[in-house]
């Protein structure tokens, strides 16, 4: 639809290009012709000649989009030329007899040189004419061609670029989809094991819990599986369940602690962005410590960016961390790379004394306010 509005959009603006050409040019020689015979002590018609100096382009007028139309299926200077040519050459013959034609018709009824003479015949002038203009007529049909050749190559440029930027945002929608299908069956898989190990220990109440909670999740995951971004409140929900689940596997020795003032909670985040890095905290900082730990989220705005951070007080990370890197941390870096390019950054690091951070910056855009923009 749209490569067909902008073909549509380029046909108006060639038709537009070609009358006020083609109109400037007429007033411009008729004006030039009147000025300058008047100026040298002659004696015509005036307003009748710059009538039929202005009508003589007329014919180019009309037969210009049939020109720039042979150019473009036909190019002169590709495979072919020399049918191209040909067929050139009849058009640049049928319109320099269509165009002495219509002058002469326009000279003879209006007589804007000699009124007081009509000696030459219809005939003779026609024959006049058409040896004056060959010349003339050649140079304004290749100018027409060039034109032509110019828009065209104006329309390739706009509609490669418009189908670049289409495969490119198909593109990017394709990796962002496959990075979120990578999250889901890589945290259902991993909470799967969970309640299998809460079966195997014989804690039944805590698996009927978290299969509750699980349930619940996914209800709410697919709720929003269309959607690239969605608001940081509906995020720190879906962790907010994700952390029951695993409440229900560490108990007490799991503590949260969520830090996010009510106007954040609208800011538009990507979906599951969160999650992730809460697991590697769960799994690194909580999971291999007896007396568990602690697990902060907390969200900043500052100068047009906004930051979430994930905290933990278990071990830090080690120095090839990178290396070490799972699924989680990478998808999240790709995930904001097609989304903010280089708009949005994640940072990882240790704290002074204990614990692990995670921390992403990404622009700040409010829910609201796009919606006020579309309004």
């Amino acid at each position: 639809m749209m490569l067909g509005m902008t073909t549509e959009r380029t046909a108006m603006a060639k038709w537009y290009w070609v009358a006020v050409i083609c109109g400037g040019l007429g007033i411009f020689e008729a004006t030039q012709t009147v000025v300058v015979m008047r100026a040298e002590g002659m004696h015509h018609a005036w307003t009748k000649l710059f009538i039929t100096i202005l009508l003589s382009w007329v014919p180019w007028a009309v037969a210009a989009q049939a020109v720039m139309r042979l150019g473009r299926d036909y190019p002169v200077f590709h495979r072919g030329w020399a049918s191209a040519w040909m067929r050139h050459g009849v058009m640049w013959m049928a319109i320099l007899i269509s165009a002495t034609t219509w002058n002469t018709v326009i000279e003879g009824r209006l007589n804007p040189w000699t009124p007081e003479s009509t000696t030459s015949t219809l005939l003779e002038l026609w024959r006049l004419k058409f040896t004056n203009e060959v010349l003339g007529s050649l140079i304004l049909y290749a100018g027409i061609l060039l034109v032509g050749w110019i828009l065209d190559s104006r329309e390739r440029l706009a509609r490669q670029r418009m189908e670049a930027a289409q495969l490119s945002e198909q593109l990017t929608k394709a990796q962002l989809s496959a990075l979120r299908q990578q999250i889901e069956p890589h945290f259902l898989f991993n909470t799967l094991n969970t309640i299998a190990g809460l079966v195997r220990e014989g804690r039944n109440d805590d698996a009927v819990d978290m299969i509750a909670g699980l349930s619940e999740l996914l209800r709410v995951t697919l709720k929003t599986s269309d959607r690239q971004e969605v608001k940081l409140g509906e995020e720190l929900e879906m962790v907010k369940k994700y952390l029951e689940i695993e409440k229900a596997r560490f108990a007490e020795r799991l503590q949260v602690n969520v830090h996010v003032a009510a106007e954040l909670r609208h800011a538009r985040v990507p979906s599951l962005i969160l999650q992730p890095i809460v697991e590697n905290a769960v799994k690194h900082g909580i999971a291999n410590r007896v007396q568990g730990g602690a697990i902060g989220i907390r969200a900043e705005r500052l100068n047009g960016v906004l930051t979430l951070c994930v905290r933990n007080d278990g071990s830090g990370f080690p120095e090839d961390w990178e290396h070490q890197a799972g699924l989680g941390l990478k998808n999240v870096r790709e995930r904001l790379a097609s989304l903010y390019g280089k708009e949005a950054k994640l940072t990882v690091g240790s704290g002074e004394t204990s614990g692990a951070f995670v921390a992403i910056s990404l622009p700040y855009s409010d829910v609201q306010e796009v919606k006020e923009v579309k309004e």
